[in-house]
């Protein structure tokens, strides 16, 4: 003890960083160790989950190389009514888990109303809003029909869907075309144009499309995604190089099999002006993926994080279709000129399908760019994707990261480790009005709540119990 007193102190600080930092600042040599500690679960329900650590494993290594072999293509179009399993005239899908119409934030109502107006079931918002209210309108998640959608996630029989089938799995999953940014349906706008942008892409741009894919046979979205994320893409909240890889795919097909020259054109020019026009068919790509490890019987591993805009809801491949859900948080965002986190609605969409697949947030340190929506450096886009692989059960040989020497993304979030060392996925997100109507106001990170990964660590003790 005497000795250590003469020494030269030396600090490892496990706490906040802040104490490190006035340390530093005096001269001392100290070291920030990056430790939280575990979330709050009951004793019982950790030592259980200890116990079965082994078949946990087990489960979670078959789930993964499913989700890993998974070879997603774009093979075909239709309406929604004709291709989603289940789908009715009265049916609309909405992202996230379920919640009834009255319980609808307002971008997620301004999204029903526009599809009822879209149908021609209302001519107004008011009447829109009564029929909604009325009862005669079902609501169910998007993916309780192997469907995502981006924001409200709102999917009427009428709409164009793509149709992406898991060619290792020989499941399939559906999505709409994307309608670009700002006042859009999938923000909760439904104006005029808002309407006459959905016809026209119903009547013109979809029989376009649908001409051209069954030209080409399909696309495989698992390879333009692997390039994307090498030219600077995440695929969530950055598709420009994913979209313009797709148009290369598109645009001789669609020239070949339109007929009408000027349809060709207006197709191929709002693609080329619209650069998240990848971003649906980059969510149905992991929703197929990760729809492949699913029912598998003791894994911790997640297979969907969506958001309805008031919760955040959790499944995993071990628990079947069970929804684990907790309060959606807030992003921080840069927002558009005249809106502030006081017009910003909580998260919101299915597109954190990216994240659970391993892109978006967790690829983050391929798209540093993003993190100036929040005044982050590069360095940060890279931390955040080192922190992931810390709550993940494999890498992606695949999806690659330059920056990190062609590391594969972490890939496969495991719900254990999330609880077990208090860490967080990362995602990045659009920012919707909180208000009916308005649209997009902002983009933006979050991480997720921690309440949905409690509840899954806790449900998965309970299924492997009665398994």
């Amino acid at each position: 003890m005497s000795n250590l007193l003469k020494e030269k102190l030396q600090v490892i600080n496990m706490g906040i960083p802040a104490f490190s930092d006035a340390l530093k600042q005096q001269g001392i040599a100290t070291t920030q160790l990056d430790w939280r500690p575990p979330a709050a679960i009951p004793l019982e329900t950790r030592e259980y989950i200890s116990s079965q650590s082994k078949t946990i494993e087990q489960a979670n290594q078959q789930a993964v190389q499913k989700l890993l072999a998974a070879t997603p293509h774009w093979v075909g179009m239709g309406r929604a009514l004709d291709k989603i399993p289940g789908m009715k005239s009265n049916l609309i899908l909405h992202s996230g888990p379920p919640i009834s119409w009255q319980r609808m934030c307002g971008p997620m109502q301004g999204g029903v109303i526009a599809a009822l107006i879209y149908e021609g079931m209302a001519q107004t918002a008011d009447q829109a809003h009564a029929l909604a209210s009325s009862g005669e309108i079902e609501f169910a998640p998007c993916h309780h029909h192997g469907t995502v959608g981006p924001m409200a996630g709102i999917v009427s029989a009428s709409m164009p869907v793509f149709v992406v089938k898991n060619e290792s799995g020989a499941n399939c999953s559906y999505a709409t075309m994307n309608e670009g940014l700002g006042k859009v349906l999938r923000y909760g706008a439904y104006d005029s144009e808002v309407i006459e942008r959905l016809k026209w892409m119903e009547r013109e741009l979809y029989p376009a499309l649908q001409a051209a894919i069954e030209h080409l046979g399909k696309i495989d979205l698992k390879s333009i995604i692997a390039q994307a994320l090498h030219m600077g893409d995440e695929v969530h909240n950055r598709n420009r190089a994913a979209t313009s890889l797709l148009y290369r795919h598109l645009a001789p097909a669609v020239i070949e099999s339109c007929s009408d020259r000027g349809l060709a054109a207006q197709a191929l020019n709002f693609i080329n002006g619209n650069d998240h026009f990848f971003l649906n068919l980059s969510m149905a790509a992991c929703k197929a993926s990760l729809d492949s490890a699913g029912n598998t019987a003791g894994s911790s591993l997640v297979t969907v994080m969506a958001r309805n805009g008031v919760e955040f809801g959790v499944q995993l491949a071990g628990c079947g279709d069970q929804w684990f859900v907790g309060k959606a948080p807030l992003p921080d965002a840069l927002f558009f000129p005249g809106f502030s986190k006081e017009d910003a609605n909580p998260d919101i969409g299915d597109s954190s399908i990216t994240e659970t697949c391993g892109l978006g947030g967790f690829a983050i340190a391929a798209s540093p760019a993003i993190v100036q929506f929040v005044g982050g450096k590069s360095r940060d886009a890279i931390d955040y994707t080192l922190q992931m692989y810390e709550i993940t059960i494999a890498e992606n040989s695949i999806y690659q990261i330059p920056a990190l020497d062609f590391r594969g993304t972490p890939t496969g979030i495991d719900v254990a480790k999330v609880v077990e060392k208090s860490i967080l996925p990362f995602i990045d997100t659009g920012v919707a009005h909180k208000e009916a109507g308005v649209g997009q106001v902002g983009a933006g990170v979050l991480s997720a709540p921690m309440e949905p990964f409690l509840k899954a660590y806790q449900g998965l003790a309970e299924h492997i119990k009665t398994e």
